[in-house]
């Protein structure tokens, strides 16, 4: 059964409003004269601008910390820019071939500013500003406001949800399937049928890793075909009301062997391990930490060979991120991953992936597939 519902209602003006003010501030905290947001993730976030093209001509919004926001589009541009849903809390600017569009950027700009820029900048746009204002200068927006995207609010939540219980159901239909006998390709393509099926408008990845294939983290599909007595890694998300989705699973084709439940129970113990860890004002690295001595106690540290999780929201991957080093505090309304993993070079390989939110008391799973093994046919 479907699990496509009414679409949430749009972001508003005012939501956009809050948001570019909070850039200013979180700006204005970091020492930074503002904020630069090229196409991408940021504009969208600000804004809700997502251009259909992204070419060489420069499109800008610039978030200053000591005046009214604007944003610069080339003029062939700007009907659409002007139809943004953020559009009505901008001054929106343009500027005509032939024109030098980093001279019409940098009239915006402080002379002398520091500013955070988008990582999805082109570099040459970023040398072109510096080049129309020398004195200038320019910093990563994920190294400057790591956290300008990573508390979500309530909306954000639902679609983040809504997503969430999309892939759940996902879930619940594939491991119905039969799975011996056919390749990792073709169990990809169902999951993606089931992902678009499930409401979501664009899949970004399904991974299908069986037997020894599911000992490598990021494995493509392949054309091996699944045999009995195989543990196949299942990870699959996309996107749904413009938020991302992300799972894994671990399931077993036929009956497992006593290797094969242990390791699962250890990855299973280590993925709650990390979710109970997970309260506000706890340190992301924590949540690592609490993960990662499960796998470490059992033996099996040496296999657990990347992150414990990552931020997700407008994109897949995004701060914060739950890793040993990151002490950034964790803040009701952040939302990752947490998916500890044990990889067995050449035999097999377990993880189990939920997005967590963050709570005033704790933390809640959008995601609530079982987490046991479950037996596929």
């Amino acid at each position: 059964m479907s699990t496509q519902a009414l679409s949430p209602p749009p972001f508003t003006s005012d939501d956009f409003a809050r948001r570019m003010a909070h850039a200013a501030t979180q700006a204005r905290e970091a020492g930074l004269s503002g904020v630069l947001v090229a196409p991408g993730p940021d504009l969208e976030y600000l804004i809700g601008y997502a251009p259909g093209v992204i070419a060489e001509r420069i499109t800008m919004l610039v978030i200053n910390v000591s005046r009214e926001p604007a944003m610069i589009v080339p003029a062939l541009e700007r009907a659409g820019a002007a139809d943004a849903p953020g559009a009505a809390a901008i001054s929106l600017r343009e500027w005509g071939d032939g024109e030098d569009p980093y001279a019409a950027t940098g009239r915006l700009l402080d002379a002398d500013g520091r500013y955070a820029i988008s990582d999805s900048a082109w570099a040459m746009h970023v040398l072109g500003l510096q080049r129309a204002l020398p004195t200038s200068s320019y910093v990563s927006m994920t190294d400057a406001l790591p956290m300008l995207r990573a508390v979500k609010d309530a909306d954000e939540l639902e679609r983040l949800a809504a997503a969430a219980r999309a892939v759940d159901a996902c879930f619940a239909e594939i491991v119905r399937v039969r799975f011996e006998g056919r390749r990792e390709r073709e169990m990809g393509a169902q999951l993606a049928t089931l992902l678009r099926e499930h409401g979501h408008s664009r899949v970004d990845f399904t991974v299908v890793g069986s037997g020894p294939n599911g000992a490598n983290p990021h494995h493509e599909l392949s054309d091996r075909v699944i045999e009995r007595g195989d543990m196949v890694v299942l990870d699959f998300g996309g996107v749904k009301h413009g938020y991302e989705s992300d799972i894994t699973r671990t399931v077993h084709v036929g009956e497992p062997n006593e290797e094969e439940e242990e390791v699962f129970e250890v990855v299973r113990r280590a993925q709650q391990a990390g979710y109970e860890a997970v309260r506000p004002g706890v340190a992301c690295q924590e949540v690592d930490r609490a993960a990662r001595g499960v796998i470490a106690g059992a033996g099996y540290g040496e296999y657990f060979i990347h992150r414990t999780g990552h931020g997700i929201g407008l994109t897949a991957h995004e701060p914060p991120y739950m890793i040993e080093g990151e002490i950034q505090p964790l803040e009701p309304g952040m939302c990752f991953s947490i998916e500890p993993g044990i990889y067995l070079p050449g035999r097999f390989g377990v993880r189990i992936e939920d997005i967590v939110t963050v709570t005033e008391g704790g933390a809640r799973r959008l995601n609530n597939s079982t987490r046991e093994m479950r037996i596929v046919s």
